[in-house]
Order: C-alpha cells, then sequence, then structure tokens
C-alpha cells in the first residue's frame, strides 16, 4: 500500500537522478598539468562574452589540426560571422565579407576587431587541462587556474572531455558551451590558414 502513495513520483525521480548524472561535474586542481603536446581536435558549441554588462553570443566551430587553430564564429542559423585563424606565421581573421584582417599577436587582433584582447593563442591549451608552460600560474583551492590575468574554469563531460570553459578577466568573461569535442587527426589538413 505504501509503494502506491509513492508510484505518481517515481517517474519524476527517476527523470531528476538521470539529469544529474548528466551534469557536467567541475574539474579539480588535480585535473590541471603542465603543457604537453596537445592533441588534434574538432570542437563545436556557443560562445558567449560579457563586458560592461553587455554580452555578445554566437555559436563557433573550433578545429586544431597541424598547430593550426581555426575558430568559426557563426550565427545561430550557422551563416559564419568570421574566422580567426593561428598557425606558424601568425595570426590573421576573416570578417563575412572576405575582408582580411592581421596583427603581430592574437590579442592585438581581437583587441582592433572586438574592442578588447582575448587570450585565443592559449585556448587550446587551457580547454585541454594544462597551463601554458614557460608562463607564471596559479591553481586556486576552488580547482580553478589563474595564468596571464586569467581565471579559467573547466567543467567536464564524463568522458572527460571539456563542457564548458569559462574565462574571467576585470573586463570580460568568456563563457564556451561544448556540444562536442572530438579527439583525431586529420591527415589532409593543411599545415597553415587556409585564408592565407
Amino acid at each position: 500500500m505504501k509503494y502506491n502513495r509513492f508510484k505518481p513520483i517515481l517517474p519524476v525521480a527517476a527523470l531528476l537522478m538521470l539529469a544529474a548524472c548528466a551534469q557536467p561535474h567541475m574539474a579539480g586542481k588535480e585535473s590541471w598539468r603542465a603543457q604537453t603536446d596537445i592533441p588534434d581536435f574538432a570542437a563545436d558549441g556557443r560562445l558567449a562574452v560579457k563586458m560592461n554588462e553587455k554580452g555578445s553570443y554566437a555559436n563557433f566551430d573550433w578545429t586544431y589540426q597541424n598547430q593550426v587553430q581555426t575558430i568559426d564564429v557563426n550565427t545561430p542559423l550557422g551563416n559564419t560571422i568570421g574566422q580567426l585563424c593561428q598557425d606558424r606565421q601568425g595570426v590573421l581573421a576573416v570578417d563575412s565579407k572576405g575582408k582580411k584582417y592581421q596583427a603581430a599577436t592574437p590579442q592585438q587582433l581581437s583587441e582592433q576587431l572586438l574592442g578588447f584582447a582575448l587570450p585565443v593563442q592559449y585556448l587550446h591549451v587551457w580547454a585541454n587541462g594544462q597551463w601554458v608552460a614557460n608562463a607564471p600560474y596559479q591553481l586556486l583551492p576552488d580547482g580553478r587556474l589563474q595564468q596571464f590575468e586569467w581565471t579559467i574554469t573547466r567543467s567536464l563531460n564524463t568522458d572527460g572531455t571539456p563542457k564548458i570553459l569559462l574565462l574571467e578577466s576585470s573586463r570580460l568573461t568568456l563563457r564556451l558551451v561544448f556540444d562536442q569535442m572530438e579527439y583525431a587527426r586529420n591527415a589532409d589538413a593543411a599545415t597553415q590558414c587556409a585564408a592565407r
């Protein structure tokens, strides 16, 4: 008889338990390690930038192949707003009209195009749970990493791939939410930015 009293809430309880299991978990201090070779990957998801209480949102496609990092920023409908690419020759961006922009560093380029400096050249390192080699860093008690005036938080899926990468500075916040990240080497991948 007692079972019948709880029977209506069992499906709800089961759904809540499944949802809890599916939530990403915060990566602790032990998940960060010194920089080594970064494996090739392809990822996509959504990004949000917040500065002075104003936010911008977009989707992203991100590849890191043959040490060439390419980030396409897209509208929710899939149209490419712009592309940022870094290779051994430097960094360049291409807008939706095909106009190319170049600068000496990724920070200078993002400052020129967006009005704020993003640490683009380190994103693939931090997303993979590493601190940038040969640079000061600090691991905070709550498991976050501090480096280059950024505080970095990672949330992971159960398979260890990143679910959320959150970067916070005194000026802005950058949040990447990954729909998927697959580690695979593309033997046909270019060795320089396609826009060159």
